[in-house]
C-alpha cells in the first residue's frame, strides 16, 4: 500500500507540475501558483510518507509534522502557503509562480524525483 501511495504522489505531482508549466507559458499566473503548489503539497507529502511511512490527512497534520520534524520543509511550505491563499483574491505576477516553481524543483531534489 505504501508504493501505491507513493506512486500516487509522484504521478498527482507531475501532472501539476505539468500543468502548471502549460499555464505559466499562456501566462495565467494564478492557475500557474495554484498548481506548482499542489505539485509542492504532493511532494511534500511524499517525502513525509518515505520519511515515516504515512501521509498527513490535512493542511493542518502536514505543517505540524513539517514544523516538528523537517524544517526544511516547513520553511518551503510555510513560505509559499500564503500566496496559494492569495491566488484566489489577488493577481499572482510571474516572479512569484517562478519562486514557487524554484520552491518545487527545490522539494524535487529531496524526493529524487525530476519534474
Amino acid at each position: 500500500m505504501q508504493n501505491e501511495k507513493k506512486d500516487i504522489l509522484e504521478k498527482t505531482a507531475k501532472e501539476y507540475f505539468s500543468a502548471a508549466e502549460d499555464e505559466f507559458k499562456k501566462e495565467r499566473y494564478n492557475s500557474a501558483v495554484v498548481l506548482y503548489f499542489k505539485a509542492l503539497i504532493s511532494l511534500s507529502d511524499l517525502f513525509i510518507l518515505i520519511n515515516t511511512g504515512k501521509t498527513p490527512s490535512s493542511h493542518t497534520k502536514r505543517f505540524q509534522i513539517a514544523k516538528e520534524s523537517y524544517p526544511e520543509v516547513y520553511n518551503l511550505l510555510d513560505k509559499d502557503f500564503p500566496f496559494y491563499q492569495a491566488s484566489y483574491s489577488q493577481i499572482m505576477t510571474k516572479e512569484l509562480a517562478g519562486v514557487i516553481k524554484d520552491d518545487l524543483q527545490t522539494m524535487a531534489k529531496k524526493v529524487k524525483i525530476e519534474l
